[in-house]
């Protein structure tokens, strides 16, 4: 049996309990005792480290960029970068030809091409072929100063007064521009598909083009271009006698 100065003593069957002086203490708190030399680093002293590390890394990539800009290291180029190889060949020059033709007047136009090659009794989705091209081309009107004939300029005794007569203007072939043209759309059969990965036709759309260029020429006959180029003609004529003296200038054509 304990003796009574033994009874608040803690014993491993009953151990100490909290007092209120204790509760006391847990609440305020007491001062961290100072770590032994085993003990890790504080959290103060990690986060300064890792800031030293991100300096020393942000500093060399800062050297490294100024020691490139200078020229003194290669260029870092991509590995796998697009490469162009040009083996073309040099140009031919084939002939030269002397141009003597005003061109008087240029009209550009546009056309909607559709056209569609496929088979009797056969589906579409097998065999067909349908292009929806817009062409834009240009054609010029011209006046070929080499067909003047012999006697065509004809000038007054005093000076003053000049008749020309002169080839009727003509138009010239069409200029299909090609970087205004484009396919807006195209259906092709199961079978043309086929056909184009076994053997492509790289001159499958020349009939697209060559009906886009003849219908610019037959729009361009009806646009009265040719009659422009004659009053444009005749107006370049008429200014530049008159400035050398003629008071009457009069320029006729002769029939297509």
């Amino acid at each position: 049996m304990a003796r009574d100065g033994d009874i608040n003593e803690p014993t491993r069957e009953f151990p100490d309990y909290p007092t209120s002086e204790s509760l006391r203490d847990r609440a305020g708190g007491s001062p961290d005792p100072d770590p032994g030399p085993g003990a890790p680093a504080s959290g103060g002293g990690a986060a300064r480290g890792l800031l030293w590390v991100l300096g020393a890394a942000a500093l060399a990539v800062v050297v490294l960029l100024g020691v490139q800009a200078t020229g003194l290291l290669p260029d870092f180029r991509n590995p796998f970068a697009k490469e162009q190889t040009d083996r073309s060949q040099p140009p031919l020059l084939k002939s030269i030809r002397d141009l003597s033709r005003y061109v008087a007047a240029e009209g550009n136009f546009q056309v909607v091409v559709d056209v569609q090659n496929d088979r009797r009794n056969v589906p579409d989705f097998l065999l067909n072929e349908r292009t929806l091209f817009v062409g834009a081309g240009r054609v010029e009107a011209y006046v070929d100063f080499t067909k003047i004939a012999d006697g065509a300029v004809v000038v007054s005794e005093d000076g003053k007064t000049a008749e020309i007569k002169l080839p009727a203007p003509q138009l010239g072939e069409t200029d299909l521009d090609m970087d205004k043209s484009y396919v807006f759309a195209e259906q092709r059969g199961l079978i043309n598909r086929l056909n184009d990965l076994v053997a492509g036709d790289p001159n499958r759309q020349q009939q697209v083009y060559k009906l886009a260029e003849d219908r610019i020429t037959a729009a361009a006959r009806d646009s009265g271009l040719t009659a422009r180029a004659e009053e444009n003609t005749r107006k370049m004529l008429e200014g530049l006698l008159r400035s050398l003296g003629y008071e009457k200038v009069t320029v006729t054509y002769t029939a297509p």
